[in-house]
């Protein structure tokens, strides 16, 4: 264990690995296996439990608990993991499990923003610099790409996928896979439009600064894409199609195409 401050009350095992300049709070436990890189703070009453690998600078608040077991009924006991990169928070009450068996491993990537009562269940996959609102709440081997925002109390039913700066509302009901840059909304969710206000504050693409006035072609190519998929009447094969021959293949209408081509509970509709 590097040298930081270590509060008194916090129960550490011997085989964890504390980071140079972690302060650990009041109340916490480091359980063995947990690896914990330099500078991350944990405020108080915090558990962490391995096999677990986190990076550097991450934030822990009160109450959250990260690292347990699965709550799969098919866990057998092995070794399973879970690795989270850099310069996260994980605020009140957050809980994120690892993955079911040894051969999985779940994986939440870097300066991601956790509020209060958000789940990650096991083995799921979640990208760069997303947002989850309170009680955002992901089933088991679910994957949420980057710039990715949870609206509150939105349940992602096992298996899904959210696509790169897709955003949900609150209280949506997500059972099947959102693509990329797109608005789900709803109890069972729908999708509404194309997150024209998310990107715009992500400043997607770089170079853009008003998206709404003078949208840049790459934003005029997917809201086209929403129109075929959402708006014609074409099936989802035929929109795919036409989206192939009728648009310029533009880095993020391939991603559409494909994301749409992978799914395996279809898309929100």
């Amino acid at each position: 264990m590097s040298e930081g401050r270590i509060h008194p009350t916090a129960i550490i095992d011997p085989g964890a690995e504390i980071g140079a300049g972690t302060i650990v709070g009041p109340y916490s436990v480091i359980a063995a296996d947990v690896v914990l890189g330099s500078n991350c703070w944990l405020q108080h009453h915090v558990t962490l439990c391995g096999p677990m690998k986190g990076g550097e600078k991450n934030r822990f608040y009160a109450y959250c608990s990260i690292g347990q077991q699965t709550q799969d009924l098919k866990y057998r006991g092995e070794p399973t993991y879970l690795e989270i990169g850099d310069e996260n928070t994980f605020r009140e009450f957050v809980t994120v499990h690892r993955s079911t068996t040894s051969e999985g491993k779940t994986h939440i990537g870097n300066r991601g923003n956790f509020l209060a009562y958000s789940h990650i269940g096991h083995d799921c996959t979640v990208g760069d610099h997303v947002i989850f609102s309170n009680n955002g709440t992901l089933g088991g081997h679910v994957q949420v790409g980057d710039h990715a925002v949870m609206g509150g109390l939105t349940a992602v039913h096992q298996f899904c996928r959210i696509g790169r700066f897709a955003i949900t509302g609150g209280c949506s009901k997500i059972v099947q896979d959102v693509p990329p840059f797109m608005i789900a909304d709803g109890n069972p969710a729908e999708i509404r439009g194309v997150n024209l206000i998310g990107l715009e504050r992500k400043k997607f693409p770089p170079e853009s600064v008003k998206l709404i006035k003078e949208p840049p072609e790459s934003v005029k190519l997917i809201k086209e894409a929403f129109r075929l998929i959402y708006r014609s009447k074409y099936n989802t094969r035929q929109a795919l199609d036409a989206m192939q021959k009728e648009l310029s293949q533009t880095e993020e209408i391939t991603e559409i195409v494909r994301f749409i081509e992978q799914s395996q509970r279809g898309i929100v509709r």
